[in-house]
């Protein structure tokens, strides 16, 4: 293969691997930009290339992130700590929502108590 050759694979071989990125957003899905800079895809989590559930079990995340234990260490300095909480361990996806804006579960009994910066 000559040069010229070379680079138009590369350019159509990347135009092709980033189609499923574009396809999804023009669903209204998108990544956290965390999530999109680590390069991660939907099979990463839902384990299909084209994914119809919408929320994982918490077993996907702690793939990456660690257990409650780990989330609990890693989160020891915010007061309170939602990884410690009094009602046990919640699943991630009931706070941390990928394809949607998070909630604070916590705030559910706790309005106007807690100011909580949660990460999607």
């Amino acid at each position: 293969m000559t040069r010229v050759n070379h680079c138009f694979a590369a350019i159509l071989l990347s135009l092709c691997c980033s189609l499923p990125a574009w396809s999804q957003e023009g669903k209204g899905v998108s990544l956290p930009v965390h999530h999109s800079k680590a390069g991660v895809h939907c099979f990463d989590c839902h384990q299909e290339e084209k994914p119809k559930k919408k929320a994982l079990t918490s077993d996907s995340c702690m793939v990456c992130h660690g257990d409650y234990p780990a989330m609990k260490a890693q989160t020891k300095n915010a007061k309170p700590n939602p990884h410690d909480s009094h009602l046990g361990e919640i699943p991630c996806a009931e706070c941390h929502r990928q394809h949607q804006p998070p909630v604070v579960k916590c705030l559910e009994c706790h309005e106007g108590k807690y100011k909580f910066n949660i990460r999607r």
